[in-house]
């Protein structure tokens, strides 16, 4: 589940990534989920000789965190702005050609969350959740509002697995005949009325609705499919992809992905059992508790 108290955002599994990456002298290398530069910064310094490539698909990202980095690391670090779902078309255009590894970080940053409008229960905000408005047109809001009673359901247990989907549902069609949803607060004090407190449960009862509604308004399940497929022609042999993912639904995609390749012969799995964070490391940063790490080694085709 996602996280909403934390504003500071401190990447993930950063030792495993190294090891599973292994930035070589030389090597090229791509993240293609900068965020706040984290992963990057930590791949520059793994090997001095090495060079990133960092996309991102969010500008401000791009503005307050990969400037700064490129002039502590100059020569060293080019970044491109898109979303990782087009990167054969990113790639072709910036003429990189290809690559010794790729990471892929699917989580959802803190700061994205804490200061997006729509995506925290937490703070009273327009219903948007496009974390790209420039890749998505279509908002949270439109979504409460225009789709069905059945779309709902779908969306709410497929992205969320809300238990309540039925009873939320129902209160959001009787809600918007008489107002439309337009606040982040409006949806949050209905889901309150509708769904029982649990004084044993952690996250606040409409986290798993904003978590489906993101998921579903930025296509994300669908761009990690787009990804997967495109980071494979991306390398070079024997180079490294390494995924981490924050969601269910989403780690399932890439350890199906990977299972598939490597029938095929394609891949070498890296990882016969996915990593996750130690001990130590989710009593330093909590967000890394659900966060899973899988890697392959490509082979060539």
């Amino acid at each position: 589940m996602e996280h909403e108290t934390f504003v500071a955002h401190k990447s993930v599994l950063v030792n495993e990534v190294l090891e599973y990456l292994d930035p070589k002298k030389g090597g090229i290398y791509l993240d293609v989920t900068f965020g706040a530069g984290g992963h990057t910064r930590e791949i520059l310094q793994a090997n001095p000789d090495c060079k990133v490539i960092a996309l991102d698909w969010d500008k401000k990202s791009i503005e307050e965190h990969g400037v700064p980095l490129q002039e502590e690391f100059p020569g060293r670090l080019t970044i491109l702005w898109g979303n990782f779902s087009n990167l054969y078309r990113i790639l072709k255009k910036a003429k990189i050609k290809k690559l010794d590894g790729i990471l892929a970080d699917f989580g959802t940053s803190q700061m994205q969350i804490t200061e997006g409008p729509g995506f925290s229960v937490h703070r009273d905000t327009s219903l948007d959740m496009r974390m790209s408005p420039s890749h998505q047109k279509v908002t949270a809001a439109q979504i409460l509002n225009e789709a069905s009673r059945e779309e709902l359901r779908e969306i709410f247990w497929k992205y969320g697995q809300e238990k309540f989907t039925k009873q939320i549902v129902d209160g959001i069609i009787l809600e918007r005949k008489k107002k439309k949803f337009k606040t982040t607060m409006q949806l949050t004090r209905l889901i309150e009325r509708i769904v029982p407190r649990n004084k044993k449960q952690k996250i606040h009862p409409a986290t798993r609705v904003f978590q489906a509604l993101r998921i579903c308004v930025n296509k994300e399940l669908e761009n990690i499919v787009s990804f997967l497929s495109a980071a494979m022609n991306a390398l070079k042999k024997d180079g490294r992809l390494v995924c981490i993912s924050f969601h269910s639904l989403e780690d399932r995609l890439v350890k199906q992905f990977f299972v598939d390749k490597s029938l095929a012969g394609i891949v070498e799995i890296l990882t016969p059992k996915v990593i996750v964070a130690s001990k130590e490391e989710i009593d330093r940063n909590r967000s890394s508790r659900s966060a899973k790490l899988r890697a392959v080694k490509f082979l060539g085709k």
